[in-house]
């Protein structure tokens, strides 16, 4: 019967990370400063791959479809956040609630599974060198990478529409920055025990199932790696490990941290900064990790910016021959 006299808001109010003037604006400035790094890094390292041939490998095939997400997740994220540093009214309409909220649970399944993925890529690479070119062949990659894109727009999905279609009757002010399902949850006039079943059984397949792939992975990885004798031979195998690693530990560590509390532990406030944390920080840091501590990518950069500057020279080199030249026809002409 409550449900029956319900009626329903047009749309929901975001309170965002502050209410102080002073302090959206610094905000503002700041995340502004990230979003930029975030798309121009991501971006860069995806035309990168795709221009030097030696990443034409699995391994930075994977990357940029990591970068891809990155991208993506944080640009369903960022641009609404920082209109609201600037507006008076923050608000955001019902639909547009649950498409925010449908893509970024998208892409963050994806950037959850393809990291698991990357982790079995250096598996075989290291445990089963022989059988890497069979195993992770291009039509296997691209089988991933979409089996990655379609398991993530269902549970995505299947999450958004439960949460959805909630009634919201008392209040329509949303206690963070975007629409995220628990802000929702703690929002909702019913009773969300089967939404929260939903949204922990949705999260414990993609990161439980992200989680012991990589565990796994990593086990047999070192096991091997302790197994070579030259001590060259394993530093390298670790170095091409160490930039995933790190970015494992911060995605996974940062989502259970947020997720996998129960709810009488959530706090608002910690929940948003835990947030920007996932959302706005670790999508500018994955390529910077990946740029400064993998050899592949410096050299490609390095071969990148060395072919610009080799370019420009040589432009300039012809011209100023040129200009040699034509003074030195002028001459002979002003003698004859």
């Amino acid at each position: 019967m409550a449900n029956e006299n319900c009626t329903m808001f047009t749309d929901f109010i975001l309170l965002g990370l502050s209410g102080r003037r002073d302090v959206q604006q610094g905000l503002f400035v700041l995340f502004l400063l990230v979003y930029g790094i975030t798309v121009i890094a991501n971006l860069g390292m995806i035309l990168l791959i795709s221009v030097d041939p030696r990443l034409h490998t699995p391994m930075y095939y994977f990357l940029s479809n990591l970068s891809f997400s990155d991208v993506c997740y944080s640009s369903t994220i960022s641009p609404k956040m920082l209109a609201d540093f600037l507006s008076q009214q923050k608000k955001i309409a019902y639909s547009l609630c649950a498409v925010q909220m449908f893509f970024f649970g998208t892409f963050a399944d994806v950037e959850c599974v393809m990291l698991s993925v990357m982790a079995y890529d250096r598996y075989v690479a290291i445990c089963n060198p022989l059988l890497y070119t069979t195993a992770m062949s291009g039509r296997v990659c691209a089988q991933l990478v979409a089996i990655v894109y379609i398991q993530s727009l269902v549970y995505s999905a299947i999450v958004t529409y439960c949460t959805i279609r909630l009634p919201f009757c008392n209040s329509n002010i949303i206690n963070h920055f975007f629409c995220d399902v628990p802000p929702l949850l703690s929002l909702s006039t019913s009773d969300t025990t089967i939404n929260e079943i939903v949204m922990f059984t949705s999260s414990s397949c993609v990161l439980g199932f992200s989680i012991v792939t990589v565990l796994l992975s990593y086990s047999y990885i070192i096991t091997t790696i302790l197994r070579i004798k030259s001590a060259k031979g394993r530093h390298k195998a670790f170095s091409t490990c160490a930039s995933h690693l790190t970015a494992v530990a911060m995605f996974y560590g940062t989502l259970l941290f947020m997720y996998f509390r129960p709810s009488s532990s959530h706090s608002m406030d910690t929940d948003k900064v835990s947030s920007v944390f996932y959302t706005v920080v670790i999508p500018m840091l994955n390529p910077l990790i990946y740029s400064l501590r993998n050899k592949d990518v410096k050299d490609a950069l390095k071969k990148a910016i060395g072919t610009k500057l080799s370019s420009d020279g040589s432009h300039v080199f012809t011209q100023s021959v040129y200009l040699k030249i034509l003074r030195a026809k002028v001459q002979v002409f002003d003698l004859h």
